[in-house]
């Protein structure tokens, strides 16, 4: 299956990457407006076209890793170019299933995703809805599922929840790299030097989200093995209380939650 790629900047490009490993560089292309952008995509060995429609005409999939509110222009470039049957994975927060559907005619099968930029190392988390009114074989889904677990895991949802994604896992690394951040400084007043603060905490954080996903353990459970009767990690866990730690995560999730549904009306 030849497989295009539209755009290939930060959550474009590691979805490049995947598809090369998935469908073979000589089956994958691109359009993209940077040169670098270009250069970084060609060393892939994937192949760069000089226009979305002739990109189009060309795929059997269709990837559109562009912004919003570009969408629809790009979609009324492509309606005369796509072929029925192509499917389309839309990677847009905010443009349903429906929309792209709508915009291309209905010649068109549907996979919405949103990723996040974990991707760019191979440790992305992508919520996955198929568009329920079309049919995938055993094959395609099989694909998907090599190219998809290429650039980190994927769950599949329900199109209702990919709104709820993107708190979950697409806009929520921002808010980890904030955390790495501020423990990065408090270690620095301590008297860590900068890079080694930095490193010390991005582990820790890495191993500490390792251990929820192969322990299974409940996450309160894993704090609760690190705080000592009277100890110094109980202390912190206080002051991070004091402070309001857990009201202001859920509080970004859901003001991100709430932005994306205003962009929707």
């Amino acid at each position: 299956m030849r497989f295009g790629v539209i755009g290939v900047g930060n959550m474009g490009y590691p979805m490049l990457c995947g598809a090369v490993k998935t469908f073979g560089a000589e089956n994958v292309s691109f359009t993209c407006i940077g040169d670098a952008e270009r250069k970084r995509a060609e060393s892939t060995g994937a192949s760069a076209v000089a226009d979305n429609m002739t990109l189009a005409k060309n795929s059997d999939i269709l990837l559109l890793a562009i912004k919003p509110y570009v969408y629809a222009t790009v979609l009324e470039e492509l309606k005369t170019a796509v072929k029925p049957g192509t499917i389309v994975i839309s990677v847009a927060a905010g443009i349903t299933v429906d929309f792209v559907k709508t915009a291309l005619e209905q010649k068109v099968r549907v996979i919405r995703i949103m990723p996040n930029t974990p991707a760019m190392v191979g440790e992305g988390m992508t919520a996955v809805t198929y568009d329920p009114n079309s049919t995938f074989t055993d094959e395609e889904k099989q694909l998907f599922d090599g190219f998809f677990n290429s650039f980190g895991s994927y769950v599949v949802l329900p199109e209702n929840l990919q709104d709820a994604a993107i708190p979950a896992s697409g806009s929520s690394s921002a808010f980890v790299y904030v955390m790495i951040e501020a423990m990065a400084d408090a270690a620095v007043a301590c008297g860590i030097p900068r890079d080694t603060a930095y490193k010390m905490t991005a582990q820790t954080v890495l191993g500490a989200a390792k251990m929820v996903l192969e322990t299974g353990e409940h996450p309160g459970k894993l704090k609760d093995n690190v705080c000592t009767p009277g100890g110094t990690t109980i202390a912190g866990i206080r002051a991070m209380e004091q402070s309001g730690f857990r009201s202001a995560v859920m509080e970004a999730c859901i003001a991100t939650y709430d932005k994306v549904k205003s962009m929707q009306k």
